[in-house]
C-alpha cells in the first residue's frame, strides 16, 4: 500500500464526506471489511470529521455546554485516530514480517502508519486550501495567498510521498527496521489520568 494508493483512498473519503458536509453523516465505507483499504478510508473519514469539529469549536459564539460536548467528541476522535494508526502499523509489520533485516539496518523517526497519518491530514489541507482559492467572496490578495500556500502543500505531498515510498522500499530490502512504539496515551485512561482515577 504505497503513497499513491493511500492518497487515492483519502481523496475518495474526503469527496464522499463533502457530498453532505455534515459531521453527523454516517460513514458508508465502500471497501470490504477488514481490508487495509477499508481501514485507510475509515482513518481519513475520522480525520475529516475531526477537521470539521475543530472548525466548529472555534466559533466564538458557541454555547459553552455545546462546546464542552464537542470537546468530548474531539477527545474521543483523537483516541480513535490513534487506535487506527496502530492498526495500520500492524498491517505494515505483517507485510514485512519475513524480511531479514541487515546488520546495518537503521530505525526511522516514525512508524509507517504515522507517515500515513501525515498523508491523510495533508490531503485534507490541500482540499480545503483549494476551496479557499475558489471563493468568490474574498479579495484577489486572499486567493493569491492561498494559491501560494496550496503550491507549497502540493510540493510537500510530493516530498512526503517520495519519502514514504522510499521507506517502504527500505523495509522490503531490510535496510530499515520496523519498530513501533504504541502511544500509551494516559489522559483517556481511567487508571492513569489522576482526575479520573481519583473520582472512581
Amino acid at each position: 500500500m504505497n503513497s499513491k494508493q493511500c492518497i487515492q483512498i483519502f481523496n475518495q473519503s474526503i469527496e464522499d464526506y463533502h457530498v453532505k458536509d455534515d459531521v453527523a453523516t454516517p460513514i458508508e465505507n465502500p471497501y470490504k471489511e477488514n481490508t487495509i483499504e477499508a481501514l485507510l478510508y475509515l482513518k481519513n473519514w475520522v480525520d475529516t470529521v475531526q477537521w470539521h469539529y475543530e472548525d466548529i469549536i472555534r466559533d466564538p459564539e458557541i454555547d459553552p455546554i455545546a462546546g464542552m460536548e464537542l470537546k468530548r467528541k474531539i477527545d474521543k476522535s483523537n483516541q480513535h485516530r490513534t487506535d487506527l494508526v496502530e492498526k495500520i502499523d500492524d498491517f505494515y509489520i505483517e507485510q514485512f514480517r519475513t524480511v531479514e533485516e541487515r546488520e546495518t539496518a537503521t530505525l526511522n523517526t516514525e512508524s509507517p502508519a504515522w507517515a500515513v497519518d501525515r498523508l491523510s491530514i495533508l490531503c485534507l489541507k490541500i482540499y480545503h486550501m483549494q476551496e479557499q482559492t475558489e471563493r468568490a467572496d474574498v479579495s484577489d490578495a486572499h486567493r493569491l495567498q492561498c494559491e501560494n500556500k496550496l503550491a507549497i502543500l502540493k510540493e510537500q505531498e510530493i516530498d512526503l510521498s517520495s519519502s514514504f515510498d522510499q521507506l517502504l522500499e527500505d523495509f522490503a530490502k531490510g535496510d530499515k527496521k520496523i519498530k513501533v512504539y504504541r502511544q500509551m496515551k494516559m489522559y483517556n485512561d481511567n487508571d492513569l489520568n489522576p482526575v479520573l482515577y481519583k473520582n472512581k
